[in-house]
């Protein structure tokens, strides 16, 4: 490409693009609101891209409308560095510019539900429930915080794509959260209407179960192309919203179960004691739909996320894992699936990986004698990870699959990939682990009759 002329204008000039947004290299515009303007832009210090949300200039017609959006502004800065779920969008940094301040955030490439709504464009009734499951989850991570979202919709809940094929999901957008534990004046009456409960429009004292119902209301406009709620004067949707029952989805789309319509259904009951108690339940009948086969899975035939966690969620391997941390096993480790007969180690090979073991069952044998039998919730190979030096890293037996385990393993350049937290677990895991061998092998040196 040919340099510029010397007094050509650049691209940034030509596009009308900031050269530079404080330290942050600007890439390209993702698009614009009627207040403000998001930019690709690039973290040299990182070595990432990030989404940079900068207030217009021109932004406010008055004094109101300006403080209002300083409360905004003052309710996600609030949060920089706070929110950590692979689910929850990360706020990396909040200027505040007298002119236009600015957050920094977690770049997702990909697109907001908003294009899932459309009666053209709806996803398999699997994975809106995956979706749900995953919002579920990462709301209820942001309740445990103290934190209540007020504003969840399709245009706040960003889709990780792979083609059309939505991977993954992350809450995002909250300027409009209300924190309970926060000694500073916050705005109330906040929310999008139509996924608004009847308490929030009444301005009244919310709980999780607000957001529950602003979930139900997502997921009910993912399964049916329409929300539960329709009309064109707001003063419409809000006598339905508390005086209306949504249209049955059965009615609206072929597949729905009656136990899918009843949780939706139930999430949206005008009486928040009338909907899941909170977001681990309603987490939990989502997942519990996928279990029992009760939504079809169309193209996903694959194991789910949901499935995934909520199996390392019964290991005792992971007892001491909290969500966050098991949504980061979910994601980073290598889940594979190995038949009968087939040998994990042998005996002298120099060990690289572990395995915490998810169903089935591996023999261990020394010279030819089987030693030890091994089933779900334990790990094999952990020396690999633990051993101070390579001559410690070979395997001192052979260990077989005696029926067909599924696994999850990772290499030791690979666990360090995981967050200081996440790894600090592993290690109590493992001494969990290596105490019970221990005891094991001293009772069968004592009383060696007892224990065959």
């Amino acid at each position: 490409m040919p340099a510029p002329l010397p007094n050509s204008p650049s691209r940034h000039a030509v596009d009308g693009l900031p050269e530079q947004i404080g330290k942050y290299r600007v890439l390209s515009k993702l698009g614009e609101g009627a207040t403000s303007e998001v930019f690709l832009a690039r973290d040299e210090f990182r070595n990432e891209e990030v989404a940079i949300k900068r207030v217009r200039a021109d932004a406010y017609a008055d004094a109101r409308e300006d403080r209002f959006h300083q409360h905004v502004f003052a309710a996600e800065a609030a949060l920089v560095g706070r929110l950590q779920h692979p689910n929850v969008v990360r706020i990396i940094d909040a200027v505040a510019d007298e002119r236009q301040p600015y957050l920094v955030m977690e770049y997702v490439p990909g697109s907001t539900l908003r294009r899932f709504c459309r009666a053209n464009a709806l996803l398999p009734l699997a994975q809106i429930v995956e979706i749900g499951f995953k919002c579920a989850m990462a709301l209820g991570y942001m309740f445990r915080q103290g934190l209540i979202h007020r504003d969840v919709k399709p245009a706040n809940l960003l889709a990780v794509l792979d083609g059309d094929h939505v991977i993954d999901v992350k809450v995002t957008d909250f300027g409009s959260v209300f924190n309970l534990a926060a000694d500073r004046t916050q705005i109330y009456r906040v929310g999008s209407l139509a996924y608004m409960s009847p308490e929030q429009l009444d301005g009244d004292a919310l709980d999780c179960r607000a957001d529950i119902y602003s979930l139900a209301a997502v997921l009910y406009h993912l399964i049916a192309g329409r929300p539960p709620f329709d009309a064109t004067q707001q003063a419409a949707i809000m006598n339905q919203i508390y005086h209306a029952v949504p249209p049955p989805l059965r009615g609206l789309r072929e597949g729905v179960s009656a136990r899918l319509e009843a949780l939706i259904i139930g999430a949206l009951s005008k009486r928040r004691d009338d909907r899941p108690a909170d977001w681990d339940a309603f987490a939990q009948a989502l997942s519990g739909l996928v279990t029992d086969h009760e939504v079809p899975r169309g193209p996903l035939q694959g194991v789910l996320d949901s499935e995934r966690f909520n199996l390392l969620r019964k290991l005792e391997f992971f007892a001491g894992f909290g969500d966050v941390e098991l949504w980061e096993v979910v994601h980073r480790a290598k889940w594979q699936r190995y038949a009968y007969g087939h040998a994990l180690y042998r005996k002298g090979e120099e060990g690289g990986t572990f395995h915490i073991i998810t169903s089935g069952q591996v023999e261990v044998y020394r010279d030819g004698q089987r030693v030890a039998q091994l089933g779900a919730g334990t790990s094999v190979g952990e020396m690999a990870y633990l051993a101070p030096s390579p001559d410690l890293r070979l395997h001192s037996a052979d260990i077989l699959v005696a029926d067909a385990v599924t696994t999850v393993s990772f290499t030791t350049q690979s666990l360090e990939q995981l967050s200081i937290n996440t790894r600090h677990l592993f290690d109590a895991a493992f001494i969990r682990v290596l105490v019970r061998r221990l005891h094991a092998a001293h009772e069968a040196m004592a009383h060696p009759r007892r224990i065959l």
